[in-house]
């Protein structure tokens, strides 16, 4: 259990559903940076997952429509020298990832009518504003 990876409530996706690839990380760092794998990039399958409910899967296609390739989502992580580090960054991006997608819709806005008295202070205001305006465009004779 403590390799799943926590999405909302009692919902997790165990290890066995994820995919895994590691390859060089780009940028600096030396000679290390040529002979070992430390970028781990991630892989989930969020259309055929059985842990995720169907509702909850819904919503996850829907809302991360824009970054899924055949209904799965790939995650690259390489901001580490250590390719453990990386897988952790990958879980744990992932996890924010579904837990937000999956996050139920906010409420509905109900507007509300706008009190007198606000509405007369911002009138005041303005009336205020507008005659200082007036007073220093009149000419000075």
């Amino acid at each position: 259990m403590p390799d799943d990876i926590h999405v909302r409530g009692s919902v997790s996706i165990p290890e066995s559903e994820l995919g895994w690839r590691f390859s060089r990380s780009s940028g600096p760092g030396g000679q290390h940076v040529n002979t070992s794998a430390t970028a781990a990039e991630l892989s989930f399958d969020v259309a055929a997952s059985p842990s995720l409910p169907e509702p909850l899967k819904a919503r996850a296609l829907e809302r991360l429509s824009g970054r899924l390739v055949r209904g799965v989502l790939t995650i690259r992580a390489e901001e580490y020298r250590s390719q453990m580090r990386n897988r952790d960054a990958a879980r744990a991006r992932l996890g924010a990832l579904l837990a937000e997608a999956t996050a139920p819709p906010p409420k509905k806005r109900v507007p509300k009518k706008v009190p007198r008295g606000i509405n007369e202070r911002r009138l005041e205001n303005k009336k205020r504003r507008s005659d200082i305006k007036r007073q220093r465009s009149r000419r000075w004779d």
